[in-house]
Formats: C-alpha cells, sequence, structure tokens
C-alpha cells in the first residue's frame, strides 16, 4: 500500500484549473458537513494550535508593522 502525503495531494490539486479546484473544495467543505459539532471543534482546534506551532517556528516571516500594512491599504484604496 502506498501512502499519498497531504503535500502531494494539495501539489496535483493546485493543478487542477480554477473551475476544478472550485468544485474539490465544495465537495471537501460537504463532506465537513458529515461531523458532529464534537469532532468539528475538535478537528477546528487541533488546527489552531497546528498553526500557532508553525507562527512561533517561523516566527519574523511575513510579518510587518500594522501601520505600514494599513499605509499601504490606503494607498491601493486611494
Amino acid at each position: 500500500m502506498s501512502f499519498v502525503s497531504i503535500e502531494d495531494i494539495v501539489a496535483e490539486a493546485l493543478k487542477l484549473s480554477p473551475k476544478e479546484r472550485a468544485r474539490l473544495a465544495g465537495r471537501l467543505l460537504e463532506s465537513l458537513e458529515e461531523l458532529s459539532s464534537e469532532e468539528n471543534a475538535r478537528i477546528w482546534a487541533e488546527e489552531a494550535q497546528r498553526r500557532d506551532a508553525d507562527w512561533d517556528v517561523h516566527e519574523g516571516h511575513g510579518r510587518r508593522p500594522a501601520r505600514d500594512v494599513l499605509r499601504d491599504a490606503r494607498a491601493k484604496l486611494k
């Protein structure tokens, strides 16, 4: 039995057309609707912890002061 990683699946999914990716995303989201409230809460809590840990590992990457972000956003709105 061969194992396919999530990264491999994502890489393949990103090769799809935007329309196909949207259809796939819809089907994946529909599959989550079948979860119980408790299971859904547990999965999202685990994802939040994973993202927090990833943020800690990559601290400083992609961070900008809020004033810079707001300045750039205002400039784009003009």
